[in-house]
């Protein structure tokens, strides 16, 4: 049963790093930071609706915390399960 749940749980958990690492690269760059060195500044002026940058804030905060949740799950389950 363990490694079962280890499993679900390490596959979570790539997935959600990578699309973690998706959504924060997709954010608006305030400017002078990494993001323009990444054609952020070019994007800037044409800007994005409040809407879409909410609705990005949103997808990455609850990515995050279904990332916290499997690092968690990670870690309890050798005393769980001990």
């Amino acid at each position: 049963m363990q490694t079962v749940i280890e499993i679900i749980a390490q596959v979570v958990l790539v997935l959600s790093s990578l699309f973690l690492i998706l959504t924060i690269l997709m954010h608006k760059g305030s400017g002078g930071g990494l993001s323009d060195m990444f054609g952020g500044g070019l994007t800037s002026s044409a800007g994005s609706s409040g809407v879409a940058m909410r609705n990005l804030n949103r997808i990455t905060v609850v990515t995050a915390i279904i990332w916290l949740i499997s690092v968690i799950v990670l870690g309890l389950l050798p005393r769980i399960f001990s």
